[in-house]
Order: structure tokens, then sequence, then C-alpha cells
């Protein structure tokens, strides 16, 4: 059908004007990609230069998706391809920090760490080990518990970007307490709106400690029927006091004084580790412009470079993009009210899917933007309706129910955006039976037996979206036990895996004989699988003796004291990776695990625990504790996109399933961070409090503040909802374990749950189940199996084996030769790494940044990596040089630029696991990336230099000697054209 037959057809037409800035509203499934890919090849066709248009997305897949659209509706994608300006806006900010390197504070660029919290641990030890009079009274409010203190601190340096401003002004006590008085005002003034004589005696008169009116002595009737009163009356009984107490003032002012020292030592931390966090760079990016009433030398060029910037998910927004956003735009004229001066500003986004809180995201900014526009630009709104993903049905219960689950109006300083309605595509069918279903059940394992059912009954590609990963306690094993293949996307921690489990307890064990926990594990784990009774025989015989000396005289585990004892003797002389791992594999550990994803799960430890260990010892074991918390198990390796997926709703966002089931709205969200300070900036003012005194009773002004996080975090657990929900295209299931009360009346849900969002909607439902029907329900539904160990059998040495397989060695020279370097010297295979390390880097900047007085500015940082790789001194000037010299090469000649510049698919360093004849075979792609013709490519680095005459013909013997590897590659990728690409010589031998 045509675009102007859609519902809103003017407003998408409109959108494309190149003259205007809007700010546009695209719910899910409204096709907000395809708006901004339309917005794009229009305004190209106005520019001069494609490099006037920047695109900013927040993640590389949406700006790889963006990109490729583009390129293929470009007739002349092969020459504008490597000049589309289509980034994240982390890498946007990176760029400009290497622009402006001094003022931006990096001086080198640093790496991107995505989880810097070692980083801010050592930043926060070091602030309290300085031990100011700040660090001491802080302590002393914590009862001089020093582990907490340090997770407070680093907790605070992971969310600066949101109090940074706050701390780095001088507040002065009687300002912060007259905005406390004028909050106070605010709320009595909305009480007596809606009941004049509204009081905190009123309140206290009239409502008991659970918030109801009294009974006895009841609450005038006037005042119970009065609509919104208790509501009121329970806000001024929760209002915050008009002062603080002198110890209050004196922990905040210490705690306002001692986080910007927390901050600039973290700066040193990110300086001495040649790394930072994105919210450090989206900083720097900010200081590298400057201000708008001084703007650097940088923002002026790029004031004059670019005409035209679009934005992606502008509601996921953090105040520094914002800023950056407002930099990047304030030279910009207002000029004619809707066309300005010939610039424009395009932001599209959705704050009803507005669910990063956590990642400093702030809907509030996308509201602000719609209301007042951005710095100097005035926005158009603009809002769409039609969804193209979901079925009529469904589109019908998305207004119906969200309409009631969201709040009816915007507000900005609480964060409540409301639903906007949705129009079916017409060319969307109406699809018999219940598009949504709410399912009531009794407890876990029946709702875990309902998902199975619901699972084996869907006729399309389903998927699972659970609020947090407990959900799924009952749901995994039951899929398992009815034999259900499932993607479970960074669902499971790798430390909750078993294998991993037993691979630890035996680090701990073989790292301290006397870790009796860890040893008693090792017993009770399948390769040895000894009972419980066993267990404690071994453990009673003497409390103090290692289990190690216990097990001594044990007949049953003379072939377990003998593989230990190899490894316990060679402490010292072998890495720890290599003596876990020996000994797993000599007990026949991996003949215990479920699956081939549990052997790769196995893989992922043991490289972890490489990483982490020095001289064979593992210093630090919290190290690997948090690295086991925070790590994910690989999903099922045989399973397809096609099977059932299981993810978060996070995860979830931006997907689409033909039926998508919810289980777990009855659960809460957990346990939430206590801050050392809460802040909220209102009309009234800046409102600051400290969190309370170790012991002491609660903070009221804190208990405030918390309360309006919590009012914040509740509404996007409604947006939560709604994202779950709007990611269905045929059939939605939301399930709950539900109870009841003793009149048959279902039981109000948690407070903070899913299900209480939606309870306006969900209780009508809900209330059709009577107890009867749920105990039936409960009665009938088959129970999950419980979970079995396997244990591998005592006599496992018993097992004959196979007959030994004849091998022929291969001829020299065989197809099997992969050592690169080893006839060039340790010298040129560092130099080769080096480069290899540099160009991955350029290619993850598309370009952007990079040109020969850059790679020239660079050489004191190759030397140093060169150095570090062992390279001697006498050696560096020379490889330095001849890594500066590959990448000026690669820079400047045509096909360099190719194979690193922005392609709509493309990796670097990109690493895939096969099967083949001789076994598992890990492969390391340099590049590969399909081009705007649709092909796929795979292309190899080789720093290989020849000198004097015959170039080609030495390049000729390279592209023989590399054919079977290049072969390789292609045939794991499903075919794709072949490349070497020599950076020394700007060489190029390909299909």
């Amino acid at each position: 059908m045509k675009q102007s037959d859609l519902p809103d057809a003017a407003a998408r037409e409109a959108a494309l004007d190149p003259g205007r800035s809007f700010i546009v509203q695209a719910p899910a499934g409204s096709g907000k990609t395809e708006l901004l890919v339309r917005r794009f090849l229009k305004l190209l066709a106005t520019v001069e230069r494609p490099e006037e248009i920047l695109a900013i997305t927040f993640t590389r897949k949406a700006a790889a998706e963006m990109r490729k659209r583009v390129l293929e509706a470009t007739p002349e994608a092969k020459e504008l391809g490597h000049r589309l300006r289509i980034q994240t806006i982390d890498a946007l900010s990176a760029s400009l920090t290497r622009q402006m390197p001094v003022l931006a504070r990096f001086g080198a660029q640093p790496d991107l760490v995505e989880d810097a919290r070692p980083h801010y641990r050592e930043a926060a030890l070091r602030t309290l080990k300085d031990l100011s009079p700040e660090a001491e009274r802080l302590l002393a409010h914590l009862d001089n518990n020093l582990g907490t203190a340090v997770w407070l601190l680093s907790s605070m340096l992971a969310k600066r970007d949101q109090w940074l401003r706050t701390t780095g002004a001088a507040h002065s006590r009687a300002r912060l307490e007259a905005s406390f008085a004028l909050e106070r005002a605010r709320i009595l003034a909305a009480a007596r709106r809606i009941h004049p004589d509204a009081s905190v005696e009123m309140a206290d008169e009239c409502l008991t400690r659970d918030k109801e009116w009294r009974r006895r002595p009841a609450a005038p009737a006037a005042l119970v029927a009065t609509p919104g009163l208790r509501e009121a009356l329970i806000a001024l009984q929760e209002m915050p006091p008009e002062r603080y107490t002198d110890y209050q003032w004196e922990v905040l002012e210490a705690i306002l004084r001692l986080l910007p020292y927390a901050a600039a030592h973290l700066k040193v931390v990110f300086g001495e580790r040649g790394e930072a966090d994105f919210t450090e760079v989206a900083q720097g990016a900010v200081r590298a412009l400057g201000r708008p009433e001084a703007p650097t030398d940088l923002l002026l060029a790029l004031d004059y470079r670019v005409k035209h910037i679009l934005v992606d998910e502008f509601q996921d927004t953090s105040i520094s993009q914002w800023e950056l956003l407002t930099l990047l735009t304030s030279g910009w004229e207002g000029g004619d009210e809707k066309r300005g001066d010939g610039r424009t500003l395009f932001l599209v986004g959705d704050p009803m899917q507005s669910i990063y809180r956590f990642r400093e995201a702030q809907v509030a900014l996308f509201l602000q933007a719609r209301e007042k526009g951005l710095g100097s630009v005035k926005l158009e709104p603009i809002t769409l309706s039609t969804n193209f993903r979901s079925q009529k049905n469904l589109i019908a219960f998305f207004n119906a129910s969200f309409s009631r689950i969201l709040p009816e109006e915007a507000d900005a300083a609480s964060g409540a955006v409301p639903y906007s309605p949705a129009a079916p595509h017409p060319d969307k069918k109406t699809l018999g039976g219940e598009a949504a279903t709410w399912h009531a059940l009794p407890d876990r394992e029946a709702e875990a037996q309902r998902v199975v059912e619901l699972v084996r009954e869907a006729k399309d590609r389903t998927a699972i979206l659970v609020r947090k990963r407990d959900a799924l306690a009952d749901i995994v094993p039951a899929l398992k036990a009815a034999g259900i293949r499932f993607r479970a996307i960074d669902i499971e921690h790798l430390g909750e895996k078993q294998v991993v489990q037993d691979l630890y307890a035996l680090t701990r064990a073989l790292s301290h004989l006397g870790d009796r926990i860890a040893w008693l594990s090792v017993l009770r784990a399948p390769w040895v699988g000894l009972s419980l009774d066993d267990l404690h025989q071994i453990a009673a015989q003497d409390r103090y003796a290692t289990v190690w000396e216990l097990v001594e005289n044990n007949p049953k585990l003379e072939r377990f004291r003998r593989i230990l004892g190899e490894a316990i003797a060679s402490r010292g002389r072998a890495s720890l990776r290599e003596r876990v791992e020996g000994v797993w594999l000599a007990l026949g550990g991996p003949a215990c695990v479920a699956s081939a994803t549990d052997l790769e799960d196995a893989e992922i430890y043991l490289d972890e625990l490489e990483s982490l260990e020095h001289a064979g010892e593992l210093e630090d074991l919290a190290a690997l504790d948090g690295s086991l918390r925070q790590l994910y198990a690989l999903p099922d390796l045989e399973a397809t996109d096609d099977d059932l997926q299981i993810m978060t709703i996070h995860k979830a966002k931006g997907l689409e399933f033909g039926t998508v089931i919810v289980p777990g709205l009855d659960k809460g969200p957990g346990r939430s961070d206590t801050p050392l300070f809460l802040f909220r900036e209102r009309s009234s003012g800046l409102l600051l409090a400290p969190m309370r005194e170790s012991g002491a009773e609660e903070d009221l002004a804190y208990r405030y503040l918390r309360n309006l996080e919590v009012e914040a975090e509740d509404l996007e657990a409604a947006r939560l909802l709604y994202v779950a929900a709007t990611r269905a295209e045929n059939r939605l299931h939301l399930l709950a374990c539900t109870k009841c009360e003793d009149d048959g009346s279902p039981r109000a849900p948690a407070p903070r749950s899913l299900l209480a969002r939606a309870w306006l909607v969900a209780e009508a439902h809900y209330a059709r189940m009577v107890p009867e029907q749920l105990a039936m329900d409960f009665m009938h539904a088959p129970r999950a199996p419980f979970t079995t160990l396997t244990r591998l059998a005592l006599d496992v040495e018993k097992v004959s084996l196979p007959p030994s397989v004849h091998w022929t060695a291969p001829p020299e020279g065989s197809r099997d030769e992969r050592i690169e370097f080893s006839w060039a010297g340790e010298t040129a295979r560092h130099v080769g790494t080096v480069v290899h390390r540099w160009l991955q880097r350029i290619a993850e900047d598309e370009l952007s940044g990079w040109d020969a007085s850059r790679i020239s500015s660079l050489k004191k940082s190759f030397a140093r990596d060169l150095q570090r790789r062992g390279v001697a001194p006498a050696e560096l000037e020379r490889s330095a040089e001849s890594v500066a010299l590959a990448l000026r090469n690669t820079l400047s000649d045509e096909r360099g630029r190719w194979i690193l510049g922005p392609h709509g698919l493309a990796r670097s360093e990109y690493r895939m696991r096969v099967h083949s004849p001789g076994g598992r075979v890990t492969y390391v792609m340099d590049r590969v990336f399909r081009d705007s013709d649709g092909r796929l490519w795979v292309v190899d680095f080789k720093t290989s230099r020849h000198e004097g005459a015959e170039v080609e013909a030495f390049l000729d013997r390279e592209r023989s000697r590399y054919a079977a590897q290049l072969d390789a590659y292609a045939a794991a990728l499903g075919g794709a054209g072949r490349g070497l690409y020599f950076p020394l010589h700007t060489g190029w031998r390909g299909d």
C-alpha cells in the first residue's frame, strides 16, 4: 500500500521537510528507523557534501542498520559509503576528545571500558586512604565500616554524571533549607486545594499507620468521600523537615566536599591505566567543545561543517549527552520560527520506552525538548501512530490497557509519560482468538508448567521476557525437562553454571590447602561424587587438619590423591590455569557435563582465570568472584534464531516476536541501592539529603527524596511492561502467581511489581478466578522435576580404551602450517601485533578523526606498546616507525580505507569457533564486512615486509602461503570474498 494511506501519513510527510527541525515521538512498531533513513536521504539531496549530515544512534547495531539502509537506497553507495557520518554517540564523543586531547584532559586517547567498577573501587579506596577530615567524617557516620564506605563511594562514582554539577557548586545551608521550606509550602498548598483545612494534624488524626482512614474513632465521612484527600494527607505526613539538624549538615557538607575529590582520584586511575568509561568520554567531549559563549576552534569548525543532525532513541539521552547536543547546535540561529537558518535538528524517540534510568537516561530531557526545544533550536513536535508490527486486536488491547496503566499527564519532575494511542496498519489482519491473555497461577511450578504449554502451543517465533532473571528459576528446568530447545541471552551468570562452580572450587582448593569448603566441594563434585555422609566422616576426623591430610589413607580416593598430588607438586612451575584444567581433565570433568555449551562455559572460565593469575597464583580472589558475577554463560550452541528465545525485557527492546510470554509479573524489583546522598531539582530549588547514620532512625529528608526516587522507578516499571507487551506481533501472554482473600477476591499484588502497575486493568481478569479454580489448576499441574546431579562412576579407569588411531605426520609445508612470524623474528611479530591493534581501533572509529598527522603524533604510544611486549630499547624507534608507516600507508590507500571504513556489517578481530574433522577450531579474523553490493569479505592483514625489487612476486608467494587459511575462514563464514592486505606495501591480493 502507499504511504499516503497510513493514518499518520501527513505527519510522516511533514517530517521529511529538510528545512524544519522536529522532535518525533515514535511509539513501538511505528517504523522510526525507516523515517530516519528517508529523512537522511532527503537531506543528502540538499547538501553539498555528505559530511554535512551527522546521524547519531545509541548502539552500534542501530548505526549499522541505518547505514545499511541508506547505502541500499543510494545509487552512489560505493563513492559515499566512507563519507557518511552515521555513528554512535559514544563514537562521536571519542572522536571529539581525540581532536582536542588537551581540552578534553585526556592526552593520549584512552581505551573505553564497559565495566569500570574496578576503577571506581580503586578511586574510592584512594579517597578514603587520604584520611582527610571529610573522609574521617564519612567513616564515622558509617560506624567506621571501610567496606561499606568504599562500596558507597564506588556506586556514586558510577553515577557521577548526575551529581558532579551538584557537588561542584557552593551550597549554603540557608539556601538549601529554604528549598525544603518552599517544597513543604508547595505540598501544603496542593492539599488545601483539595480541602481548605488540610494539615499535618488532620492527617495524623484521620489516618492509621498503614495510611488508611481510621475506623475507631471513624474519620469524618465527608473527608473520606473527598476524592484525592487521603493521598494529599499522606503527602503531608511524608513532607521533608524544614531544616537540617547540625549533625545532618556536617555529614552532608563532608559528602559534598569529598565526592569531587573521589572524581579527581578516578581521573588519575583512568590516566594510569589508559582507560575511561563512557561518562568520562562524554564529559571530555563537552570540555573539548568549550562553552557557547567561549567556543573552541573545534566547535567553530563543526558549526561550519555540520548542517543537519539526526538523533535516534532520544529518550535515552543522559545529561552529558544533552549538553553535547546543546553545544553542537549552540551557533545555530533561530531565523524563521519554523525554517530557522537552514540548519536542522531531528530528534526521534519514544518516551514510553524510556527504561534505562540505571544507565543515567533521563526521560525528562525528551519532555523538556518537546516543550522548550534544545538550546537555541526550536522543535516542532510530531507524534506517529501507525503500528506496523502488531495485529489489530493486540493494538486494541494496548490502547485500552496502557491508557490506564501509564499516567494521564506528562510530568518532567517525576518522569511521568502519558500513553500515545496507536493505530493498526491497514494491511494488518485480525487474528482469531484472544490476542492478549492474563494467566493466574497458584505457584511457581504451575506457572512454569503453563509456560511450557504456551510454548508448545505457539505457532510462530516465541520469546519469554522477564523483568529479572530470578523469574526463570523454575521455568528453565521445566523447559529442559520438556525437551524444549531455547536460547537464553545474557540470562545465566557464568558463576551459576554447575561446571563453572566445580572448576571454581577446584581453583580455590589448589590455591589454598586449608580451604576446607573448597576441598569438600571438590570431593562432592561429579568427578568424585562423595555422599554427604562420606564428607561428614572425612571432615569430622579432625577439625584442624586439612582435607588433603584427612583423605591420605582413604582407599576410595587413591586415584584422586594421585592426580591432585601432581598438581600440588607443580605449584610454582606451572600456571594455575594449566593445573586446574589438567586436574579437571584427568578426573574426567568433561564427561560430567550435560552439553557442548557447558564445555564452552568451562573454557570461558579458564580463559578468565588465566587473565587474572600472575606468576602461577591468583592474587585477588575477589576479582575472580566479580568476573563470575558479571560474565554470562553462553546460550545453547545448538539453538537457532527460530527456537524459543529467553531474555530480559531490557535486552528485548528493539526486537519483535510472534508470541511473547511474560511470566513473574507478581515479583518485585528486588532490593535497590542506598546512595550516599539523594538530590532532586524542583521548582522550589535543589533538595539534598545525606543517608542516615549507621544504626540511627530513618532520616525524614532522605526518606522524602527516596520516595520521589521510588515514584520515578515505578513509573519506569509501567513503561517496562509496555516495552514487553509491544514486542508481540500476534499473541501476548501475561502470567502471575496470585492469592485470594478469604472472601474469594484476588489479593492485591506486591506494591512495586509489574502486576501492581497494571492492577487497574488486570484486577477484573483475576477476579474471575475463584479459589477452587486455582486449587484445581494446582492439583493437575505436573510437578517440575528436581534437578539431578551427574556423577562419574568410581571405576571409570576400568573402562576399556578405544583402539589407537594411526597418525601420519603431514608433509613439510602442509596446509596446516600456521606459524606466521617465526621466520621474521620476535620484533617483527610484535610490530605485527601492534599494527593489528591500531588497525582495529581505526576500524572501530570508522576512520573518523584519523589522518597521517595523527599517526605521527602517536609514535610514542606505539613505542610504549612495543616496549611492553618486550622489544629491545635499541629497536624501539625503528619498530615504532614501522608501525606508523603501516598505518599511514593504510589511511592513504583507497583500498585500505575501503577495508577499514564504515559498512552495514563490520567486525574486527572476529572470533569464530567451528567444528572440523580434527575437533573444534577457533578462528580470529582480522576484518569481516559486507560491502555496499551485499558481498561478504574476510580480510587478513599481513605485516610481512620485502626489501628490494620483485615486490609483486613476493605478494603472490604470500597469497599462496595463506590461501588455505583464507579458504578456511571463508568456509566458516558460509562463503565470502577473500583478501590479504599488506599495510607496509599497500599491497592487495584478493578475489
